[in-house]
Order: C-alpha cells, then structure tokens, then sequence
C-alpha cells in the first residue's frame, strides 16, 4: 500500500505537469487526473493495481482500469480477440451469447492495461459470502443474483442472461484451451452476464501440482451454475436449452476451423510461449473436431457437459484458492452480509430505538422453513419497518460479528442443534423467543457493537420486506429455489401398480401400456446412404414414480416389423430426473428408402429398477412414411399410451 501510494504521487506529478492525456486502452479515453482513495491493489501473484482517473468529460463517471505488470498481455489480447471472433460468427448466425469481451491493452514488456468491467463480481467473493466452504455449496450464485434482482421479470432476465453467457464461455474456453481456471478469475455481473478474465495460460497449458494437472475438466461448469439454469437442484427443461446452446454455438465455430488455425498460424514466430510450434495449433485442431459430423459433435460436447458437472476437481481447486486468498486479504476488507445487496449504516438509516420479533411464519420458497418478522422502531417519529429474516440469516449475523467482535461483547446465541424435527411449528416458537432475547441484546450492546454497519444493514429493509410490507408474505410462484419441472406430479395408471416391462418380446411393452402417462421427447431423425439416423436429445415432464421419488429413465427403441427381434437400440441411463438429456445417436444400417414406407419408429421411455423389472415410464410410435426424410426433422414427441405419434 506505501509502494501504491509513492507512485501515485508521480502520476499526480505527471497530470500537473501535461494537463491530460489519452488512456491506452481507446483513444477516446481522455483523463486529467488520478484519484488516489479509489485505488488500491489485488491479491493475485502479479499484484495488479486497480486505478481510477478522473474524466475530462465533467458529466463522465471517473475511469477505471486494471494495470499490470509481470505477465504477458499480448496473449492476452490474442484471446479476447479470439473469443471476439467466435462472438461475430455467432451474432451472424442469428445467435446473441451474451458475451462480455473487455479491451485489454499491451504497453509494454511484460506490462498492459485492462478494462474494468462494472457491477461484476468474482465467483470467489460471491462464493466466500456463503463461508469458506462456499464453492461445495449449490445456492451462493442464484441467492446473489436474486439479492440484486428481487423482482421477478428482473431475476428471469438475468438468469436468461447467465444461461446464454456462461455456454459461450463453455465452448469459448474448451476450443481455446483457456487453463487455470478459478473462482478469482470467472467474473458474474449483476445482469447475469458470467465472463472470464486472466488468460495467462490457454491451449492446454494447464499449471501442474507435480505430476498432477491443475485444471482437471474439460472447461469450469459447476453445480452452483447448473443451480442457477435448473431453479434448483434438479434437472429442468432450461438445461435441456443450456445443452442445447452450447452445442449450437460449437458447431458453428467448427464450420470455421480454418480461420482459427490460420489466424493462431499467423502468431507462431510473434514470441508468445504458449504459442509457438504446431503443438499448440494441434489441440485448437483436435478441440474442434473437424473430421465429425454436427451430430457426433453434439454428442461429443454433450458428454463434456457432464463430465464437467460431475468434476469434484473443480470445486477443490476453487477451494484450495478460498485457503489461499485468505491469507492475503487485507484487514480493511469488512465483512458483509450475503442476502444484502448493499451496506447501511446509522447515518444512512436512521438510528434504531427498539425491536422485537412479532412472529414466524411457514414459508415454501426458495425451501420450506420458518421465516421472523421483526419490527423496526426507528427515533424518527412513527418510523416503523418490519422485516423479515430466517434462522440461517440470524446466524449469518452473529458468525459476521464474532469476526469484528470479541465474545465477551456480544449475547449468546440460539443453538441450531434441536432434538426431533429442525422446522416443525414447536421448535419455530421457541427459536422465535430465543431470537428476540438475542436481538434485544444486540442492540443494547455496547456502542461500537450496536452501532456497527453489520447490524443496520441486517435490520434495514429489503426488497423482500418492502413487497410484503409488514403483512403475511405471499408465497412465490415455484421456479426459483424448487427443482425439476412444473406440472409433471401426475398419478400414474390411475393410481394403480406401476406397469412392469417383460424382457422377452418387444411388442409386450406395447400390449400393456400405462393409462395415465406424461412427457414428451426430442428427437432427431435424418436418413442418408441407406442408414437411418435417431437422436435422442432430451425429454421433459417425466412422471415421477408411484413412491414419489425421480426416475432413472432410459430410452429403447424398435424398428418394427422386427420378426427377429434384432432392431433393439437403447441409450444411456440417466439417473433421478424427470427432464434428462441424452444428445445420444441411435443408427439403424441397411435400411432401403423403399423400405422406410413400411417401417415403425417405436420408442419407450423406461425407468431402471435394479434387480426388478424396469418400469414404463411412456412410449410413442412414429410412421416413417408420415415424415419426409428428404431432410432432417427435429422436434418434440408426446410420450402416452399405445398410439402414434405427432411431431
């Protein structure tokens, strides 16, 4: 900080003496000052600093920008160019990936100047506002975006945003290679838009811990992203667009190969490290498997996306990093509240005269629980708020404080251990007097303790409390904080016994179908060189199973007539969804045109049941002489009882 502050002291020299000057980054920069409180520095290994100039421009917000030192941002620039590319072949195909690409300038040696992108945040700070161990957790990133976005139309929005953005820097980061990936250099902005930042590895230079890479999965998708997609912890039909996406967006990049290997040849002899044999142009090359074909790409992508999701890797190295920042982070760094989208204070809020927990009340979203309203009594006269908060945000507090406060200073607070059941109406009555015993002495504390920022902010309206304005809460629509898809509880077979599927014969399945079925399946068909082709993309709106629990659903088809019984295909199985996806190729060879007019498509969707027969979850037959074939169709097939289906 001394260091920062001496040199400082010579840029503010260097104003005196020119006046004003242009920023490298754009020419239409132009600044007269530096502003020395808003500087400061980072904690990663180059120790970049973050400056902040003032405008020429009187009516312009001051100007901002990362300056670095010790790393190579030429190769920087080269990516961000890169990922500009992709972003116009994508916008030219119709298809807007919500990027966020940044300027980033290289000044020197070894030295640069990047953009500073506003209102974003890294994963790392959105993840520690949750404990240490945030980066195991499934909720940080949905419960940040939701604190600034309260209402509705805004939180769909941005999760719209996330979707789009975080499966272009899916693909982006995987054809490119982009390595050591941590939750310090992933950035989400409060619109949603997810970015990375700090390209000092790609094309497969991954740092190493031995013998062992660093950067252990195909790209960085994590369950807390898939969180965000599902609106909860269960697969829904948006991952089924998200998969989709990414897979779109891949294979448009792969029709442009060549431009990419000729644009990174052209950069071969420039002095890069990380890019200078046809080592490094050969994983751009196998990356973007231009031998496959769109279908086989799809599939090949897909599996990435799972083993990506299923990485434990990531997450440990994320929070191997959690450890490591902690040790760095400076002791002006004040803690803050999680569910709060900014700090209050007294002077901002008012000082607080008295408060009391009126009540609790059940509430079923974002999980069932209890939730306290507390009335806020401020000095101001007949200045009265109430609030609500859960038991966790009560805790959030008390953990918040104890780092700012010694124990002798602070009330004792409720034990979070109960016998029986944690949420039942007994146990919420008496939290409910514990909590107000422990308010009541938070705010007769000491000074320093009740008139810190920590406890106004906790006790200063939200979005929340102004929309429920001190009466009972309405429950929101389900779709945030519960999973899976919505309307898909049906009662199978009239609430009789699951049909069982025999093993034996194909047409047995069709002979004893289910009375009461759902869902509907995505596919896609194409015949070409004799040979018919069959994607099983996804399905949604699954029934779950007679004991409530979710399917393990997988899908088998027929060609029929099928006198041999040899036309039996069947996917992957997946496990405990109702909305699965399986971009999975199922091929039939030796099929003549002429025998198509003839043929039967019949598919079912069965759940697999171990040691017991497997369970028929819904089927369809598709007449392949309904369709033209002369072309690919794609599209959504109602899953029922016996009878054919409709695109």
């Amino acid at each position: 900080q001394g260091i920062l502050r001496e040199g400082l002291e010579d840029v503010k020299q260097f104003f005196k003496a020119n006046g004003s000057c242009r920023l490298p980054l754009s020419p239409s920069l132009l600044v007269k000052g530096i502003v020395p409180r808003d500087c400061s520095y980072f904690n990663s290994n180059a120790v970049p600093l973050k400056l902040s100039f003032q405008n020429v421009d009187p009516l312009g917000e001051n100007i901002r920008v990362i300056f670095k030192c010790g790393d190579d941002l030429r190769q920087d620039m080269l990516t961000l160019q890169m990922i500009r590319i992709m972003n116009k072949i994508w916008v030219q195909e119709g298809l807007d990936m919500r990027m966020v690409i940044f300027r980033c300038f290289s000044t020197g040696r070894g030295r640069g100047m990047v953009e500073v992108i506003p209102n974003a945040e890294t994963l790392r700070k959105i993840q520690v506002e949750h404990g240490v161990t945030g980066s195991f957790k499934d909720r940080p990133l949905a419960d940040w975006l939701q604190k600034h976005n309260p209402e509705e139309d805004e939180y769909e929005k941005a999760v719209e945003n996330f979707i789009y953005s975080c499966a272009g820097c899916c693909v982006a980061t995987y054809v490119l290679g982009i390595c050591d990936r941590h939750n310090d250099n992933i950035m989400l902005k409060t619109t949603g838009h997810m970015f990375h930042i700090d390209f000092g590895r790609f094309l497969g230079h991954a740092q190493m811990f031995g013998n062992i890479k660093r950067d252990r999965a195909p790209f960085v998708f994590t369950s807390d992203m898939a969180y965000v997609i599902n609106g909860g912890d269960k697969p829904s039909s948006r991952f089924h667009d998200f998969v989709d996406l990414c897979c779109q967006a891949y294979n448009l990049i792969r029709k442009h190969t060549h431009l990419f290997l000729n644009l990174l040849g052209l950069m071969l002899s420039c002095g890069i490290p990380e890019l200078s044999d046809l080592e490094d142009l050969k994983y751009v090359y196998d990356a973007l498997r231009p031998q496959d074909s769109d279908a086989d790409a799809t599939t090949y992508f897909t599996r990435l996306i799972e083993s990506s999701l299923g990485s434990v890797a990531t997450k440990l190295n994320f929070f191997i990093h959690n450890l490591a920042q902690m040790k760095f982070t400076g002791s002006d760094a004040r803690p803050t509240l999680s569910f709060a989208p900014r700090t209050h204070t007294i002077k901002t809020s008012g000082r607080i005269r008295d408060v009391f927990l009126c009540r609790h009340e059940r509430v079923f979203n974002p999980s069932k629980g209890y939730t306290y309203v507390v009335k806020v009594q401020r000095e101001s006269p007949g200045e009265v708020t109430f609030v609500q908060r859960t038991f966790e945000e009560f805790q959030e507090l008390h953990n918040k404080l104890r780092l700012l406060f010694p124990s002798s200073l602070l009330p004792s607070f409720p034990s979070r251990f109960v016998i029986g059941r944690s949420r039942g109406e007994a146990v919420a009555e008496r939290r409910k007097e514990e909590l107000n015993g422990y308010i009541w002495h938070l705010i007769h504390a000491a000074p320093e303790v009740a008139e810190c920022d920590l406890i106004y902010t906790f006790f200063h309206p939200l979005p929340r409390d102004e929309k429920a304005a001190g009466t009972n809460p309405t429950p929101k629509a389900a779709g945030r904080g519960a999973g899976g898809s919505t309307g898909t509880a049906r009662v199978m077979a009239g609430g009789s016994h699951p049909t069982r599927t025999p093993f034996s014969s194909p047409d047995a399945t069709w002979a004893r179908p289910l009375g009461k079925v759902g869902g509907e399946v995505k596919l896609s068909i194409s015949y070409k060189n004799n040979k018919l082709f069959i994607m099983v993309m996804h399905i949604r709106g699954l029934p779950p199973l007679q004991d409530g629990n979710d399917p393990d659903p997988y899908v088998k088809t027929y060609l029929l007539p099928d006198p041999q019984k040899t036309t039996k295909r069947k996917t992957k199985v997946a496990r405990k969804t109702c909305n699965p996806t399986y971009n999975e190729m199922l091929v039939y060879d030796g099929i003549p045109r002429g025998d198509l007019q003839q043929r039967e498509l019949r598919l079912s969707v069965l759940s697999e049941e171990g040691f017991w027969e497997n369970i028929l979850l819904g089927e369809v037959g598709i007449r392949l002489r309904d369709l033209d074939l002369a072309q690919e169709k794609m599209g959504w097939f109602a899953l029922g009882s016996r009878g054919h289906g409709t695109l």
